[in-house]
């Protein structure tokens, strides 16, 4: 099994007028690099949205769920389980929460930080006092916590962790025994050109009052932008597989869906006002056995619009990736391509032609999906 194995991934996509991350004065979010404003969209924002793609299509128990409400969660587990009253449940619940040390949050049964688990996990918690529930919620609170120092809870929170939590990690700053290294990286996506915010003025019509007030009901402006965003993250393969139990073909599943989902994936601010949602027009996978490299400096010099800015930027991309290997004299295990410009349409043919020569011919995304899986089953062979 080789110590060092990186898949990247490489995304060109053009959003038009949208607000997906907003700051805290409710515009886009920007960032100032090669000397110019950029629109950014927020690697946590981004890291959200994948992981509920992908949950959307998991069943209930191998979903992921972050909280403050651990103990309400459980709460019901417990009562549904076992049969008890709620009270009962929670007296249970808070019992062998306790066993973690979690800070208490200023609400009644909430923590001080919000916890990633898997729905799993918590069921295994519940299922570890389904059968002496009923014991237990006839003890007093000093006999109860005694009785439960002997469930083994944490031992249950390190094992059997949801895609979610094996890719993104968790950090318990009370205990580092929870502590679960991210085998994902996500960078936040920025804008391959300059950036104006622009705004949207808006009215509302009252409905029910037109013939009292002709003007508008509501006023108001929402900020936007429009963007081809460099959208970038990695995967590192070893601590995914070490994050799921060593399990490889679960860890190439894994892979399989966080790239699927980074792909599909889309943050949902102001979604009901733009309609923003939009496909990549390039992703691009790459397999390094060396160190994961991101790209972004292809932008750094920003991308002037002449006649549209997608098909440039992905040039760039191609170009970048090329230039990067002549340097450093590497060559990477496997790269993969899924791109939307045609050789045979004079309009796109040079596009299409910089990106083939960089990471290899077209293919469609699920083709590339199940070509990523054989290329990294191929390459563990390899390293054995």
């Amino acid at each position: 099994m080789p110590q060092r194995l990186f898949i990247d991934i490489h995304i060109v996509q053009t959003v038009p007028p949208s607000n997906i991350n907003r700051d805290d004065q409710g515009n886009p979010k920007e960032a100032i690099y090669g000397g110019v404003r950029r629109s950014r969209v927020s690697s946590q924002a981004w890291k959200r949205a994948s992981r509920h793609h992908f949950d959307a299509l998991a069943l209930p128990a191998d979903r992921a769920t972050r909280t403050k409400r651990l103990t309400g969660e459980l709460t019901a587990r417990i009562a549904r389980t076992a049969g008890l009253e709620r009270e009962e449940a929670t007296r249970i619940a808070t019992a062998l929460l306790a066993q973690l040390g979690l800070s208490r949050g200023k609400k009644p049964g909430e923590t001080a930080y919000l916890l990633f688990y898997g729905n799993a996990q918590l069921d295994a918690v519940a299922a570890l006092v389904a059968d002496r529930a009923a014991d237990l919620a006839a003890l007093k609170d000093r006999d109860l916590a005694k009785a439960v120092k002997e469930i083994p809870v944490a031992e249950t929170f390190k094992t059997g962790h949801p895609v979610g939590v094996a890719l993104f990690g968790r950090m318990v700053a009370d205990i580092p025994a929870l502590n679960v290294d991210a085998a994902v990286q996500v960078a936040h996506a920025l804008s391959t050109h300059e950036t104006q915010l622009e705004f949207d003025y808006f009215t509302a019509v009252d409905d029910q009052n037109e013939q009292e007030e002709t003007g508008a009901g509501m006023i108001g402006t929402i900020g936007f932008n429009s963007a081809t965003l460099y959208r970038y993250a990695t995967v590192g393969f070893e601590q995914l597989r070490d994050n799921l139990g060593a399990d490889t073909e679960m860890a190439l599943d894994a892979l399989h869906r966080f790239v699927e989902s980074f792909a599909l994936s889309a943050p949902t601010g102001y979604q009901n006002s733009f309609a923003h949602r939009t496909r990549p027009s390039v992703i691009a996978v790459v397999v390094r056995a060396d160190q994961p490299v991101n790209l972004v400096s292809a932008f750094e010099e920003p991308v002037l619009p002449q006649a549209g800015i997608q098909a440039s930027s992905a040039r760039r991309l191609a170009e970048e990736h090329i230039t990067a290997g002549h340097m450093w004299g590497d060559t990477p295990l496997l790269t993969l391509v899924s791109h939307a410009f045609a050789e045979h349409e004079p309009r796109t043919k040079d596009t299409a032609e910089a990106l083939n020569q960089a990471f290899g011919e077209s293919a469609a995304f699920p083709d590339l999906l199940m070509a990523l899986r054989r290329g990294v089953a191929s390459a563990l062979e390899d390293k054995r």
